[in-house]
């Protein structure tokens, strides 16, 4: 099958991230299932995604641990392991349950404060890394600091860094102007550009009437392809967002609307997206490994 561009050009997206939204959005709620590698191909397809890119894909996911492998006769299907179905929940919550705009701060702070031998650096380099992913930034550069009540002691353990981590949750005085210091702290900018990028690029790509069939899954919109490049791109914006305090961000922050768009495509592609998904897909009852 070819590959569809019904979708608006953006990002390079990596397949494991469109196989994740395809897994997450057909497989997760219905049971423990497993997939065939042939179903994958064709609906993968409709993002953009190559066969052989999604065979690569498949053997590198389940080389860590995300996928196991199920064979069935002569062919071979593909479920979720436990470490893929905990990521999966963390990002549906993400996604669905937590707005891009942070409306209800409660004027708290998480700060992490890290002092590691010098030749340290893979784990300088780790922990730097998974900070920012948690939506951390380096208020000094051992001092890092997130909005809200954040708890980060599993991040710290896993990393084996508990000894030389300490963790406060605080105010800030009335004499700390919070604006600068989010400016300093994190590159709104990019943030802000990713957003706007976003909306503009799908508020057009709708208005050109390119996702027309979307809602119906006929006419020159394909509601599968649309929907797991719509979900994969919005969860890799979102992912880079630290949420913070909206009322210390720029007036007009992005986010608002491009939290809009996303959910209304996300809304319009739904029911088609699963019923083709449902046609394309075959499945069989996942085996206790």
């Amino acid at each position: 099958m070819d590959s569809r561009t019904d979708f608006p050009e953006g990002p390079q997206l990596r397949p494991q991230s469109l196989m994740f939204a395809f897994f997450g959005g057909h497989v997760l709620e219905e049971g423990p299932l497993c997939v065939y590698s042939g179903s994958v191909i064709e609906v993968l397809a409709r993002a953009g995604v190559g066969e052989q890119a999604v065979r690569s894909t498949l053997t590198r996911m389940v080389n860590r641990g995300l996928l196991q492998r199920q064979r069935e006769g002569r062919r071979m299907y593909f479920g979720l392991t436990p470490q893929a179905t905990e990521i999966l929940w963390n990002g549906k919550k993400r996604l669905w349950d937590t707005g891009a705009v942070n409306d209800d701060w409660d004027g708290t702070w998480t700060l992490l404060g890290f002092s590691l031998p010098e030749s340290w650096q893979r784990q300088r380099h780790d922990l730097r890394s998974r900070l920012a992913w948690s939506g951390f930034g380096p208020l000094y550069s051992g001092l890092w600091i997130a909005p809200g009540d954040f708890d980060v002691s599993a991040l710290v353990s896993e990393l084996g860094l508990a000894a030389h981590v300490k963790i406060f949750h605080a105010t800030a005085d009335d004499a700390t102007d919070i604006g600068l210091m989010i400016r300093d702290t994190w590159d709104l900018d990019g943030v802000g550009a990713r957003y706007a990028d976003f909306d503009k690029r799908w508020t057009d790509w709708l208005g050109s009437g390119s996702g027309s069939g979307s809602g119906s899954g006929s006419g020159s919109g394909d509601p599968l392809g649309t929907r797991l490049r719509l979900t994969s791109e919005w969860l890799q914006i979102i992912r880079t967002d630290p949420r913070l305090p909206a009322r210390h961000l720029p007036a007009a922050w992005p986010a608002r609307s491009a939290h809009d768009t996303f959910h209304r495509i996300a809304e319009q592609t739904e029911a088609p997206a699963c019923r083709m998904a449902a046609r394309l897909m075959e499945t069989t009852p996942l085996r206790p490994s």
